[in-house]
């Protein structure tokens, strides 16, 4: 039987091209990807890989405790 784990990732354009990717929860997280989609994909595997090896360890699973992180935009008046 499976559990369904839902993580907070950031992904962030890197300056050189493609995305790299953290995940607050699990700070042993970090992979990156040429695509967005990449990306994404890289990082669900990096976090089945660590939760595996904290299950694998008897450590803790954690939940997912991220602040929610919300995108606003704002109008500025031209100078």
């Amino acid at each position: 039987m499976s559990i369904a784990r839902t993580y907070t990732i950031v992904l962030e354009p890197e300056a050189e091209g493609g995305f790299s990717v953290i995940v607050p929860a699990l700070p042993e997280v970090h992979t990156q990807g040429e695509t967005a989609d990449d990306a994404l994909a890289n990082a669900r595997e990096a976090i089945a890989l660590a939760l595996e090896v904290r299950r694998d360890l008897g450590e803790e699973i954690p939940p997912d405790d991220s602040p929610r992180i919300e995108r606003v935009t704002v109008d500025l008046d031209a100078a």
